[in-house]
């Protein structure tokens, strides 16, 4: 009886890759598998990344960063000489695993995890990743007063807020800003 690719039974399992070149790695990967024609072994290759902005010179900048720095996942059947090549390509330090060195399969309920986290940051609008401080001096770089500066008086992270104190013809004015409206000085 020959056996179809519906009789493969894969699971997810975690290879662990030098940090910082996850991307390569994962091209490394899939270049081997298709090339030795693997990939009824070997479905897919992912490695889990959320989109963080930065305000770089007033701009507001999207990049992509792996949240698993040095893991990438990979869903297969490690049957036959399949786990042995993973491990053999440029980059791959191994799979994660028990002490023997065995990789051990994700639980579904994790990969659920890992994957759902993967979709909601996708949908979310990333997170800023600029930190402010109280007493700090920013410069509005949005909205009617824009060129301004002031300091800050109140952070509300979670709506990603500022109260930032702002002279205005020579008298304090309290304004609330989105941490896109602002830059640091």
């Amino acid at each position: 009886m020959t056996s179809t690719t519906n009789d493969i039974v894969k699971k997810w399992y975690v290879v662990r890759a030098v940090s910082g070149k996850e991307k390569k790695v994962k091209q490394y990967i899939e270049l081997e598998i298709g090339r030795l024609g693997m990939s009824d072994y070997v479905s897919q290759v992912l490695i889990p990344t959320e989109k963080i902005y930065q305000i770089k010179n007033g701009k507001k900048v999207s990049k992509e960063r792996s949240f698993f720095p040095g893991y990438i996942l990979i869903e297969a059947a490690l049957v036959g000489e399949i786990a042995h090549t993973i491990k053999n390509i440029t980059g791959v330090i191994g799979f994660l695993g028990d002490k023997t060195g065995e990789a051990v399969p994700l639980r579904m309920s994790e990969v659920n995890r890992i994957l759902g986290k993967v979709d909601e940051l996708a949908e979310s609008d990333a997170e800023l990743s600029v930190s402010y401080k109280i007493g700090e001096s920013v410069k509005v770089t949005d909205g009617p007063f824009n060129n301004f500066s002031g300091i800050i008086e109140e952070i509300n992270e979670e709506k990603k807020k500022l109260k930032v104190m702002v002279k205005i013809f020579g008298r304090k004015t309290p304004l609330e800003l989105s941490y896109m409206q602002v830059v640091k000085e």
